[in-house]
């Protein structure tokens, strides 16, 4: 008999949430710790497509109205780290800010 598991540091790791509809994201400003990997939960709720993008951090996630989907970061150095919605650039910017 063969068992197989899941790696455990997967569910060990900070969640953060961001919310995109109507081309606004919720919160604006996140806060992550620094030096620690950490998984991105991104949730479009919007009735059009939306994309997190952030050139800096190479990420890149399109997601389909009422989609939510998950991006793992590996961990930052203190800073601040912009990210938008690549398809409501005028008011949708945000900002990754790792302490």
């Amino acid at each position: 008999m063969l068992l197989l598991a899941a790696p455990a540091f997967a569910n060990d790791m900070p969640t953060i949430h961001l919310l995109m509809k109507d081309g606004r994201l919720y919160p604006e400003v996140l806060e992550v710790p620094a030096n620690t990997r950490f998984r991105l939960t991104v949730k479009n709720e919007g009735p059009g497509a939306a994309e997190f993008e952030s050139l800096e951090l190479r990420k890149e996630l399109v997601l389909a109205p009422g989609v939510s989907r998950n991006l793992v970061f590996n961990p930052m150095k203190p800073g601040t780290y912009k990210f938008f919605d690549e398809f409501h650039q005028a008011t949708a910017q945000g900002k990754i800010v790792a302490k």
